[in-house]
């Protein structure tokens, strides 16, 4: 019997037959329209007219006010039309569907039963290249040149720095509920790796509401700050989708038993093309 309701996350309509195709549930966001055959942001309780700057995040906003108790029982996991779960860890960079395929999971397996919350392996900060660190940071590193030399010192906060805008993390920090505060600050200086691309799989309801009602207000919060109209380039006008990143991690690795598991990347628009907006 099949233990997974897998959301597909993708902007693009055209993918619609092969989510169904893999028995994931397709998810439409963005400006397209979408058949009634989709899930959506734009019904009932919505934020969708934050997407541009939410990103996924606006889908799991509408799933905790419409729809998270009428999800049927089992794991609920998300993916996106460029990544995949898999429990591979070989051939994570595919060439074809037809490679794609067989690796994608479409149940979770016994070993996994004794955890909360499945997470994608950690993504280490000091993977980047040093001539990525002299682009993305010349000023930082300007500042604190031992960053070059000594790895401890790229942490989240130095990398959170480094691609969207100096001191922000800890800005947005000051708006976290004081269970949260501290804790999260101290990872950010602590860990130099975190869990990408806010893909989970999580196996309780109650877990999973948990996670919103403590990130969706802070997000709300965090635009009194950032607001929507001065964010400008991508990594500014994402800022909330990537707080939310580094927040996941730290949210699922405090509160549950978690265990990580390879995410794929294929992106499917390779096939079925870009259908225009």
């Amino acid at each position: 019997m099949k233990n997974l309701n897998m959301f597909c996350i993708t902007m693009n309509s055209n993918h619609l037959n092969f989510i169904k195709e893999i028995n994931y549930l397709p998810v439409g966001l963005g400006k397209e329209k979408f058949s009634n055959e989709w899930f959506t942001d734009k019904s009932n309780d919505n934020i969708s007219a934050k997407n541009n700057y939410y990103g996924e995040y606006t889908f799991h906003y509408w799933i905790w006010k419409n729809y998270l108790n009428k999800i049927p029982e089992g794991w609920i996991g998300f993916c996106q039309y460029r990544k995949f779960w898999s429990i591979q860890n070989k051939n994570l960079l595919p060439k074809s569907l037809n490679e794609l395929k067989p690796l994608i999971i479409n149940d979770i397996p016994e070993s996994y039963e004794n955890y909360d919350v499945i997470l994608g392996e950690e993504y280490l900060i000091n993977q980047m290249r040093l001539m990525k660190f002299l682009k993305k940071g010349f000023k930082l590193i300007i500042k604190k040149p031992s960053l070059l030399i000594n790895k401890k010192n790229r942490n989240i906060k130095f990398h959170f720095d480094l691609m969207h805008g100096t001191n922000n993390i800890e800005r947005a920090i000051e708006f976290l509920d004081k269970e949260n505060k501290n804790d999260f600050l101290d990872f950010i200086n602590k860990k130099n790796s975190f869990n990408p691309h806010n893909m989970f799989i999580c196996k309780s309801k109650e877990i999973l509401n948990n996670y919103y009602s403590t990130i969706f207000p802070w997000l709300i919060r965090c635009e009194q700050k950032f607001g929507f109209k001065e964010l400008i380039g991508w990594n500014k006008i994402r800022i909330y989708t990537f707080l939310a990143e580094r927040f996941m991690s730290y949210w699922f690795q405090k509160n549950t038993k978690h265990k990580t598991m390879p995410i794929i990347f294929y992106d499917i628009r390779n096939d079925f093309g870009h259908k225009p907006l």
